[in-house]
């Protein structure tokens, strides 16, 4: 009871980590995280798009219930004044804090990331994010250009640094006002990078020569996929260097040199985060409260990297809505050290050599949305209660479940558990799913199909992620009441994960599996 959190967002990470079985990443900093921590190798956003899934798990309420699907709406105007998970915090006596990217900026957040409800003090923003959409990328000819394969001289860059960095420094500099002030704090500190464009220090590409870098193990656009459910990944077309290859819309494929190039800049993107990752961890050694903190490690939805001829979010596959998740409790996950004793020494990943395997790792299938009262209950606050059916009225209820409940349980335990199981409730409970959505404007793919505006929602693709399968219906949607109609369904998708981990083979139309649906 009475620890600290320090809770850390990375904005487009999925899971390409070694303490998540990734054989090329260097990501010793994040490993060493992993390996005192209860790691979940099963975790999903609720929606594949970043002010939807972050207003979702820090309000502990899905996006049917935000009714924020896209950039364009605050949830206390338009939904209703639901409690967030830093205020939760601030009202039961902690100093919150935030830095960097935590909530979306803009409209969903009240041009203000939710403060003062949800911050003690007004939230911190570097002061380079402003130059991440300009020419700063330097071409083969010498030019600068605003490319989404971006690796540059840190120097040469306006004031000299990167988001990212500064994001960390201003981290770093509020743990040592907390270590004196001696009050507890939740600090949230929201990480870029690897979001696109992918601009990082160039040094980092040398972690990752070209030879090494292979193309997706799927990277064609699967022959059974309903055309709603691909994303046509707008954004990315929308850089120079993409939009000189003068790629065919929708499906047109990148040249394969051109794809190995972006899986390279996202590796290389991901070191450079770790290496941010590792200098704030060490930071909290050596202020002296890694005994003290819990430590939440996550991200706001995946990005593809070529699979099913797929870049970026915008959709209902694992590669979009799978995330990293873990927790470090210290005496939980890990026995308590002594005073002065490092916890997170930093590494080098330039130099740092062999992994780490996580302390304690869960294979449930867990949801974004259960954050909030996980937290709560690890940091000895009462629970919020779950939601009604219908809460637009309630300020404090969870939409998710606490997942103390997994850890420290080995997976024996769990599945005898199962014997004999009156409570129907509980036995469902047993085979936790993971639920998330993605809107679109028509049945097949537009100019907006990766970011629809509510009043042009005309499908909801609707996804349930088991154990076993993910299985998706894209149903008729109106945005002028937020209401689903799934006996209109316009496409299906069925993908067995023991057959098909890549989400390849489409059997929605095999009637033989109608006993499965």
């Amino acid at each position: 009871d009475g620890m600290n959190v320090l809770f850390i967002v990375v904005d487009d990470l999925r899971p390409i980590l070694g303490c998540y079985g990734d054989k090329l990443v260097k990501s010793p900093n994040i490993d060493q995280l992993a390996a005192q921590s209860m790691v979940f190798s099963n975790a999903y956003a609720q929606q594949a798009v970043c002010a939807p899934s972050r207003v979702s798990f820090l309000t502990g309420r899905r996006p049917d219930t935000t009714r924020l699907y896209d950039f364009y709406s605050y949830w206390r105007v338009h939904a209703g004044n639901y409690s967030s998970m830093p205020q939760y915090f601030k009202e039961n006596g902690y100093v919150t804090l935030s830095v960097g990217k935590v909530f979306h900026p803009g409209v969903s957040s009240n041009y203000s990331d939710d403060y003062p409800y949800s911050w003690s003090i007004p939230p911190f923003h570097p002061s380079a994010e402003r130059y991440e959409n300009d020419k700063t990328c330097r071409g083969k000819d010498g030019k600068l250009y605003a490319n989404l394969v971006c690796p540059v001289n840190v120097t040469e860059m306006p004031g000299g640094t990167l988001p990212d960095i500064q994001s960390t420094e201003e981290a770093v500099r509020l743990l040592n006002i907390m270590k004196t002030n001696r009050q507890k704090f939740f600090l949230a500190v929201g990480y870029h990078k690897p979001h696109i464009p992918l601009r990082y220090p160039q040094e980092f590409l040398k972690l990752y020569p070209l030879e090494n870098i292979t193309l997706a193990p799927d990277p064609w656009v699967p022959k059974k996929l309903p055309s709603v459910a691909y994303n046509p990944w707008t954004d990315i077309r929308q850089r120079d260097d993409v939009e000189a290859l003068n790629v065919s819309f929708p499906y047109g494929p990148l040249p394969d040199d051109f794809q190995r190039q972006i899986r390279q800049s996202y590796y290389a993107a991901v070191s450079y985060l770790d290496v941010q990752v590792g200098l704030l961890l060490n930071a909290l050694d050596n202020v002296g409260l890694s005994n003290n903190t819990i430590v939440v490690f996550t991200a706001d939805h995946g990005w593809s990297l070529g699979e099913h001829g797929e870049w970026a979010k915008y959709s209902n596959f694992d590669v979009a809505t799978r995330v990293p998740l873990m927790f470090y409790v210290p005496g939980m996950t890990t026995f308590p050290v002594s005073q002065g004793a490092r916890v997170f020494p930093y590494l080098d990943p330039f130099s740092h050599i062999g992994g780490s395997a996580p302390q304690g790792q869960s294979e449930k299938v867990v949801e974004l949305v259960s954050v909030f009262p996980t937290l709560a209950e690890l940091a000895g606050l009462q629970v919020p209660p779950a939601c009604p059916e219908t809460s637009f009225g309630v300020v404090l209820c969870t939409e998710g479940t606490s997942i103390v409940r997994y850890f420290n349980v080995s997976e024996e335990k769990v599945e005898e558990g199962k014997e004999g199981c009156d409570d129907a409730d509980r036995c469902f409970n047993e085979e936790p799913v993971a639920f998330s959505q993605y809107p679109r404007p028509a049945d097949t793919p537009q100019w907006n199909s990766d970011k629809p505006k509510l009043k042009d929602i005309r499908i909801m693709g609707y996804s349930v992620r088991t154990t076993d399968c993910r299985y998706t219906v894209w149903v008729q949607f109106d945005p002028s009441n937020f209401s689903a109609d799934f006996e209109h369904v316009h496409a299906g998708e069925l993908y067995m994960m023991e057959t098909d981990p890549n989400q390849d083979y489409n059997i929605y139309n095999n009637t033989s599996h109608g006993w499965l649906l």
